[in-house]
């Protein structure tokens, strides 16, 4: 289980190394079915972010893998080929998606969206995977 507490200190993390990266992002944590436990969008976010983190935190936390790492999987003649058309497009393969584990199993997913390069996303959702996981 993910407390608030411990949610509230990871979207602090994930802030930080947004500042840290020269960035503004929106970070969203969520519980092992994808429902919101905690979220913060930073202050200059592009308005869309909230969106983004909220699909990126919904797929890891449900298919238990980072986002970045499903693409190679959702290309044609794959197994998740696809994959960004269900469930009305919560489902995504753009990076910044992490699974949170606690006792190998799932718990919950981090999202983060907003930068100009999804790979400050991905760093910013470690940030925060780190402090979920300890």
């Amino acid at each position: 289980m993910i407390t608030l507490d411990k949610a509230k200190k990871a979207l602090e993390a994930s802030e930080k190394k947004a500042v840290q990266i020269g960035t503004a992002v929106t970070t969203v944590i969520v519980d092992e079915h994808g429902s919101i436990i905690a979220a913060s969008r930073m202050d200059g976010a592009i308005p869309i972010s909230p969106r983004f983190a909220l699909n990126k935190a919904f797929t890891s936390a449900n298919l238990g893998m980072p986002t970045e790492a499903i693409a190679e999987y959702a290309t044609e003649g794959k197994p998740y080929y696809g994959l960004n058309t269900l469930f009305g497009g919560k489902l995504t393969t753009m990076a910044g998606g992490a699974p949170i584990f606690k006792d190998k199993k799932i718990v919950g997913g981090v999202g983060v969206g907003g930068s100009q390069d999804v790979s400050q996303d991905a760093q910013c959702a470690q940030e925060a995977k780190k402090i979920l996981e300890s």
